[in-house]
This record gives structure tokens, C-alpha cells and sequence, in this order.
């Protein structure tokens, strides 16, 4: 899956609150545990965790940063609620369109090796999640912003 948004302020702004604050990106039913109060944390480097942390301290595996380069790119293997054999790969690119706005593609790859049904499946699962995500994301990047 491939798509592109825009969202409010510079590169460095976007791919921050994406990372660094992506708690404030991503409503509580979009977590693995659908807790209230859950971090979602990446750790700022390639072979970094990306993990999610309950307020009861219990961490949760989501994935594994391979590519970590603000403010332009960020790649990782994205495991959430399935094996790690079945890791699927997420590309992003931070484009500056003008000082005050970004261009952010998303590209959601690598559903084939998981086969026909269970690709088709997944990459279904997915797409809803993203689709329930940006919206969240485009806000508080535009809010940050201000």
C-alpha cells in the first residue's frame, strides 16, 4: 500500500511527532492492548524497538526500526499482534512542501510473503488501522504546530 498526506510544519516537526511523540498520534484503539494512557515508543536508531508500554509497565513488541534518518526517512519491519516471521515493511518520506507544511508517504510493503489469503488479510487490517491513524496524526502534527 502506497498514499501521501500533508501535514502542518517542517520535516523535523513531522517526523518528531511521529516518532518521538507518537503517542499523541495514535487514539487508544489503535493499540495492542486498547489501554488508556499506553506509550508508544521508537527507539531512535536502526535496530531501535518500536514497543508500546501499558500504564502498568507491561511492554508490547510492534516492530524494529531499520532506517532511521531525520528528517527524511524512517523504515521498519512492522510486527504488531503476528509473528515476527510474518513482519511486513513500512517506508515513510518527510518532504518539505514549504517551510510550514510536509509531504508524508507512507509506503506499506512486503504482504505477498505472508501468501494470498493471508496477505490479502492482513494488508486489509492494516489499511484500516492507517486509515484510523493519519487523521489522528495529520491533527497533532497541525496542532504542535501552531
Amino acid at each position: 500500500s502506497r498514499g501521501g498526506i500533508g501535514v502542518g510544519g517542517a520535516p523535523e516537526h513531522a517526523f518528531r511527532t511521529g516518532t518521538g511523540r507518537a503517542t499523541a498520534g495514535c487514539p487508544d484503539a489503535h493499540t495492542a492492548s486498547h489501554e488508556r494512557g499506553a506509550q508508544i515508543v521508537f527507539e531512535p536508531r536502526a535496530g531501535g524497538r518500536i514497543y508500546e508500554r501499558t500504564a502498568a509497565g507491561e511492554e508490547i513488541e510492534w516492530g524494529s526500526v531499520t532506517e532511521w534518518d531525520p528528517p527524511r526517512r524512517l523504515r521498519y519491519e512492522w510486527h504488531i499482534a503476528t509473528d515476527l516471521a510474518d513482519a511486513t515493511e513500512v517506508e515513510i518520506v518527510f518532504r518539505e512542501l514549504d517551510p510550514s507544511k510536509t509531504r508524508v508517504e507512507i509506503e506499506h510493503r512486503g504482504w505477498e510473503r505472508l501468501g494470498d489469503e493471508k496477505g490479502r488479510t492482513w494488508r486489509t487490517v492494516n489499511h484500516g488501522g492507517w486509515t484510523g491513524v493519519l487523521p489522528v496524526y495529520i491533527e497533532a502534527c497541525t496542532g504542535q504546530a501552531a
